[in-house]
């Protein structure tokens, strides 16, 4: 790559004070300099700015060789591997099924509203609201039983959070893994009524299965937790959107749209570029592992009309990157639009009064370093009804 390129610091970096929402500083303006931008992986290995591979192993990130993929997490994976676990979901992860699920999703989260007003405030949003519905769905959805939800929550967060040590995160994992391996021979054995058990009926090994199921009961759980959490947290940043939103249930489509592309929580991704590639008037060397900033990229200003500024009324979020583009597009995207849809106009009916319970930098911020970027905690208030 020529030498005039323009070059970032060592990723992640930070997110300025007081800008919560907003990608790091840094990164908007390599953006703005050129699509292309050389940065430094934490092994020290350089990087650059497009795509192609998706293959772990390719990715020369740290100072040692990564293993491929486990069978089934198919993320990480090129085609034809890829697609020989991504098709046999497809179907299960439609508009049509996941509208159908939109009145179940309506009782669970009708079901932590009533604990919180139970409650009073103050509260955790995102310990009594954000993380328990998508866990209950993805969880109801793959056919972990219900005792065993909570124990599988905090492993995730754990391996996820970005804020362990590695020793912590491995076993965390690992503890994952032993306990799908277990869940996918219960299904086998006797299958029930969820998308699991309907795989067992496949040409997929159990060792497959349990792959899949990590990649979907991570998915599924984490970012669409951190959206809802994040989200209600910008809401309540700029009053006169959510003063709006509020006033209006038909801007609800659209502020999901808009929440999704302002916020962009899964923040980045990585490819290996398998041949030279020109993007942008610089050439990309085979075997170079570049960074997919999916924040920045939807903070574009050829894209979006001014694009740091929340508006809910928004009407070009079409194209917005949040949910990734092309054959790894995320497979439950549908579903996670449901859950925003029903979980955020649920919330603001019912709590019409709902604020921060403590300065807003006191928020506790996920770091960089975390795969989905959110919140840690989101104290909450509100008026109790007749004080």
């Amino acid at each position: 790559m020529s030498e005039s390129v323009h070059t970032v610091a060592t990723l992640p970096t930070e997110r300025q004070a007081g800008c919560p929402f907003d990608p790091p500083a840094e990164l908007l303006d390599a953006r703005r300099h050129s699509p292309i931008s050389r940065c430094t992986h934490p092994g020290g290995k350089p990087g650059a700015d497009p795509r192609f591979s998706s293959r772990k192993e390719l990715m020369n990130v740290v100072d040692f060789e990564l293993p491929p993929a486990p069978p089934g997490e198919f993320l990480l994976m090129d085609d034809p591997q890829h697609r020989r676990y991504r098709q046999p979901l497809a179907g299960k992860f439609t508009v049509r099924r996941m509208r159908l699920l939109t009145e179940r999703i309506e009782q669970i989260t009708a079901d932590c509203l009533d604990a919180m007003e139970k409650a009073g405030p103050p509260t955790d949003l995102v310990t009594a609201f954000a993380k328990p519905i998508p866990t209950i769905v993805i969880c109801e959805l793959l056919g972990v039983p219900y005792e065993d939800r909570g124990s599988f929550q905090e492993q995730i967060d754990t391996f996820m959070g970005g804020a362990t040590s590695d020793e912590e995160l491995i076993a965390a994992y690992t503890a994952t893994q032993e306990y799908l391996a277990q869940l996918v021979a219960a299904k086998r054995a006797n299958p029930t009524d969820d998308v699991l058990s309907e795989l067992t009926d496949s040409d997929l090994t159990d060792e497959e299965l349990k792959g899949i199921s990590l990649i979907l009961l991570a998915a599924g759980f984490d970012t669409t937790a951190n959206m809802l959490s994040l989200g209600t947290f910008a809401l309540l940043q700029n009053p006169a959107q959510l003063a709006a939103l509020r006033a209006d249930p038909a801007l609800t489509d659209g502020a999901v749209e808009e929440l999704l592309r302002y916020l962009s929580v899964a923040k980045t991704f990585m490819r290996t570029a398998l041949e030279d590639v020109e993007v942008g008037g610089q050439t990309i060397e085979a075997g170079t592992t570049v960074v997919l900033s999916y924040n920045t990229a939807n903070r574009d200003p050829e894209r979006f009309a001014d694009p740091h500024v929340l508006d809910l009324s928004r009407q070009d979020t079409g194209g917005h990157l949040a949910f990734s583009h092309g054959i790894h597009q995320c497979l439950g995207q549908q579903l996670a639009r449901v859950e925003m849809r029903v979980a955020f106009r649920a919330l603001l009916d019912r709590f019409p009064t709902l604020r921060l319970a403590v300065p807003a930098e006191e928020v506790g911020l996920r770091p960089e370093t975390a795969d989905i970027y959110g919140v840690k905690s989101l104290p909450v208030t509100w008026d109790r009804e007749g004080a």
